[in-house]
C-alpha cells in the first residue's frame, strides 16, 4: 500500500539553499512540494493559503523564524513545523520547540535524516536528534539565567566594562559585579571571556 503524500512549503532566505531543499523534495517520492518562502511573512501567508502537512522553515530570516511559526501555531494548533538551521545551541532548541516546531534539525543533517524526520513530524510525531536531545537535558539541568542576567551577559559579550554596563543598563557598578558573578557561576565559567564563548555556543544572546 503506497504512503500518503505529504505536503510541503519550505521557508530560507538563502535562494541556493532554499532551491536545493526543494529540489530534494521534489524528488522524493510521496513528497509534494506546494511553495517555496524567503522571509517569513511569506512562510505564513503561504501556509495560510495552501495549507501543508508541513512547514520546513529556517529561524535566521526577514522577519523572523520564530515569529512565523508562532503566528502559524496561534492560527492553527495542529501545524506541524520541522525546523531546519544552522543554530545547535540548546537554548535556540528550546526557544524553536516552545514556539511549537515539532522537530529541529541542523542543516548539516544529511537529507535522509530531513525525509525522516518530516514522515515522524506528518505522523504527529516529535524529531530531535540525539546530539541535540542531549543538549536540551543538559540546559534543564543547567541553573537559569534570569532575564536581567541574560541582558547583562549580552553587554559583557560585547566586551563592555562593567562601567559602561552600568550606564547603558542604568544600574549601579555594584549592581553588575553581582550579576556578572552570578553569571559565571551559573554557566560554570570562570572569566567573562568564556562566559562570552558559551552564551555564544549555546544560543543565549538571541540570534533570531
Amino acid at each position: 500500500m503506497d504512503k500518503p503524500t505529504i505536503s510541503l512549503v519550505i521557508a530560507d532566505d538563502h535562494p541556493l539553499i532554499l532551491a536545493g531543499i526543494a529540489t530534494l523534495i521534489e524528488s522524493e517520492p510521496g513528497f509534494e512540494l506546494l511553495g517555496q518562502a524567503v522571509n517569513a511573512a511569506q512562510a505564513v501567508e503561504l501556509y495560510e493559503r495552501l495549507r501543508p502537512d508541513v512547514l520546513l522553515i529556517d529561524l535566521n530570516m526577514p522577519g523572523g523564524g520564530l515569529e512565523a511559526i508562532a503566528q502559524v501555531r496561534k492560527r492553527h494548533a495542529e501545524a506541524k513545523v520541522v525546523i531546519l538551521t544552522t543554530y545547535e545551541g540548546d537554548e535556540n532548541v528550546h526557544r524553536a520547540l516552545h514556539a511549537g516546531a515539532s522537530a529541529y534539525l541542523l542543516k548539516q543533517a544529511g537529507f535522509e535524516e530531513i525525509v525522516h524526520c518530516v514522515r515522524q513530524v506528518a505522523s504527529h510525531r516529535r524529531y530531535l536528534p540525539p546530539q541535540l536531545a542531549e543538549k536540551l537535558a543538559q540546559r534543564i539541568h543547567a541553573s537559569e539565567l534570569s532575564r536581567r542576567e541574560l541582558d547583562i551577559l549580552a553587554h559583557l559579550s560585547a566586551g563592555k566594562s562593567n562601567k559602561v554596563i552600568a550606564r547603558d543598563a542604568g544600574i549601579g557598578v555594584g549592581t553588575v559585579k553581582y550579576h556578572v558573578n552570578n553569571i559565571l557561576s551559573k554557566l560554570n565559567v570562570s572569566c567573562r571571556t568564556e562566559a562570552a564563548c558559551v552564551a555564544q555556543q549555546r544560543g543565549l544572546l538571541h540570534p533570531f
